[in-house]
This record gives structure tokens, sequence and C-alpha cells, in this order.
């Protein structure tokens, strides 16, 4: 190329690492990983005691969540994530679609994928709760509870645990086949809570580490509680 020529060659935009994911998040999501783990090895191995605890700690944790996505840091927040259903098809349209990563927090189609395992574990953990309380007969108002209804959730805990199950399994096969198709590395912001992004794209704004206490407290009372009245 002439010296007085101008470079027209395009140019890769400038990006720094930005914190994307607060560590109360990232602590959340692989404590789930190693307790639904737990959960899983628990009951294959019959141990019930530990099996009710580690469902127990995956109730508070839910409900931390549920908390931390209405007042904890921007990606954390519902609000920042939860698309129409309409943009989440857009997005999965685009899923072989080689581009830079420029997303800040959950795509619209993840967030989705979110809300789903936030409401199976939800669920899953309440009714195991009950089924617990029902078995042993600690819950004051197990028999005010109808049989039928009884039975219908101790069925309940026995389904909603596969559909669990297969959703981990899907989340999983979703985050590889990102990294694939799209070129994109899902796993390691959610490692090190920082993403390469453009000077162009803002921060986003992160809440105080030390307020999650706050909504886990909440977490561990309300499960206190229920496992003593339910």
């Amino acid at each position: 190329m002439d010296a007085h020529e101008p470079d027209t060659r395009p140019t890769q935009p400038v990006t720094r690492p930005v914190l994307v994911w607060d560590a109360p998040v990232r602590l959340f999501h692989w404590l789930v990983v190693v307790l639904v783990t737990a959960a899983y090895v628990t009951l294959k191995l019959n141990w019930i005691d530990w099996h009710v605890r580690v469902g127990e700690t995956l109730l508070a944790l839910v409900i931390f969540r549920l908390l931390w996505g209405c007042f904890g840091s921007e990606t954390a927040r519902f609000r920042s994530f939860v698309a129409s259903p309409a943009a989440a098809l857009r997005h999965l349209r685009r899923l072989f679609h080689r581009e830079p990563d420029v997303q800040v927090g959950h795509n619209a189609a993840g967030g989705w994928m979110v809300l789903f395992l936030l409401v199976l574990l939800l669920t899953e953990t309440l009714s195991g709760l009950y089924v617990n309380n029902d078995i042993a007969d600690e819950g004051p108002f197990s028999e005010l509870v109808p049989v039928w209804l009884a039975n219908a959730i101790s069925a309940l805990h026995g389904l909603v645990w596969y559909v669990l199950l297969a959703a981990v399994v899907l989340h999983v096969l979703v985050i590889a086949l990102y990294a694939v198709a799209k070129g994109h590395n899902l796993l390691r912001p959610m490692l090190t809570g920082y993403k390469l992004l453009p000077s162009s794209v803002d921060a986003p704004r992160q809440a105080p580490a030390l307020l999650a206490l706050l909504p886990f407290g909440v977490g561990v009372a309300v499960v206190m509680l229920l496992a003593a009245y339910l």
C-alpha cells in the first residue's frame, strides 16, 4: 500500500473488560450447580436426610435470587433481561450467525430459560419440603391437606425433578452450541464476572455485594418457617 493512500481496512472496535455478573449472581449459579448435583447423588444413594437439607438450601437460594432479581445489580434484575416471546424468537433465528458478543447480560432467549429454571427449582423445592413434612408427620398443617392433594404434590415433586434434569441438560447443550455456532463463550463471564465489550457499551450498574446478605437472610428465614409450619 502506498504511504499516501488512506488505510481503508476495517478496524476492530476498542474493547475493555466490563463486570457484567456480580459476585452474588455467580455464587448463586455455581451453588445451584453443586446442590442440584448433590440432590441427585443423595437421592440415588437414598440419603434422605441429606437430600432434604440440600433441598432446603436450594429453596433459600431460589428465594434469594427472586429478591435479588428485584433489588440487585442491573444485569440480575428481571426487568433487564425478561423480553417478549417475539424478541426471544428473533434472537433464536440468529442462533447460527457468527457475530461479536456485545450482550451485557442475558439475551432475550436466555432470560426465559433463567425464569423457567427458577420456576422449576421453586416448584421442586417447595413440593419436596411438603413431601418431607408429610412423610415425617412434622408439619402442623399436613393433616389439613386432602389426601388427593397430598398425593398430587408428591407426584408433582417426582415429575418436576425429571423436567428439571432435562432443562439442565438443555442449558448445558445450549452453552456448548453458542460456543461452537456463534463463537460466544458464556461460561467464562459466569466464572470471572467480566466480559470484553466495546467501549461504546455502558457498564451495568452494580449493587453492593454485601447487600445480598439481606435477601439471603430472608430466604433462610422463610425456609425455616415453612419447614416448621407447612
